[in-house]
């Protein structure tokens, strides 16, 4: 066989294991449960920069800026943080880069995070929603059954029940919004609604209305990576759609497990310091 043929068959046989390799994860052997669905069964947890920013940007030296004399220096109230208050590079979670804001929410989102230290719920330990909990910087456990799909966030303790019956509408909006769960062949979709308009999709300062309906879709690639993927809709705050893409990972250290962080207590000073009968001096 000629050397150039042996390159291109080479190069034929490259190009096909890259092709082959992820059909062979997607179907390979994953954990089951008796009813033959996908076991999700574990704690996972997602890796990047998301928490910070869910759309593509550049690494910013701080989570609120203002003006300074040769662009944008670190705003007074989160000066003292440093390095540990910048925000890191991310390539985003959102397809296309950018969230499709109308001019007003836009012009929200602005503020928000100009005045991102008075206004982010995380800082003042509420409950995150849907789609944040999912890659906020701690890990959550599925609880998964025939009849279940249960998740606790280790963040303030937060929980969601997917319901895999038809529980009907959500009777009140909350943090964690109304989660209802259906399969999708081997996907668990779960649509949410009935969520606050009151929590934030990072600490970028997006934000969306009352209006949002997030319809989520968990498929589990290996043993040890689902793939997450949600569509969000708000016409409050959209001009279309968006869609957001990420792997979770399962945890696999030794006695892996939730930890204690349940940080209302952390926050009681921030929230109500201020009210003590000797307030505390700066």
């Amino acid at each position: 066989m000629k050397r150039s043929s042996v390159l291109t068959l080479c190069s034929f046989l490259v190009m096909l294991s890259l092709i082959v390799a992820p059909l062979a994860a997607q179907s390979g052997d994953i954990p089951r449960l008796a009813n033959g669905k996908p076991n999700f069964n574990g704690i996972w947890q997602a890796i990047g920069s998301a928490h910070y920013d869910i759309e593509r940007h550049m690494a910013r030296p701080a989570l609120a800026l203002r003006e300074g004399p040769h662009g944008p220096v670190p705003a007074k109230a989160v000066l003292p943080m440093g390095a540990v208050g910048s925000v890191p590079g991310g390539m985003g979670i959102v397809e296309g880069g950018k969230i499709p804001y109308t001019a007003d929410a836009l012009k929200k989102r602005d503020e928000n995070r100009e005045n991102w230290v008075d206004r982010d719920p995380e800082i003042k330990c509420y409950l995150p929603g849907v789609p944040r909990a999912n890659y906020m910087p701690y890990p959550f456990q599925v609880f998964h059954s025939d009849n279940s799909f249960f998740i606790a966030y280790e963040y303030a303790g937060a929980v969601r029940d997917i319901y895999l019956e038809n529980a009907g509408e959500a009777q009140i909006d909350s943090w964690m919004g109304h989660s209802a769960g259906t399969w999708d062949g081997d996907t668990m979709v779960a649509v949410v609604t009935g969520q606050l308009d009151s929590s934030w999709y990072d600490r970028a300062g997006n934000h969306h209305s009352d209006q949002l309906k997030v319809t989520e879709r968990w498929t589990m690639m290996t043993a040890n990576h689902i793939q997450y993927e949600a569509t969000l809709e708000d016409p409050g705050t959209l001009t279309k759609p968006f869609k957001i893409k990420m792997p979770l990972y399962r945890r696999m250290e030794e006695n892996a497990r939730l930890m204690d962080f349940k940080c209302v207590e952390f926050v009681e000073e921030l929230m109500y310091g201020a009210y003590r009968r000797h307030p505390l001096s700066d």
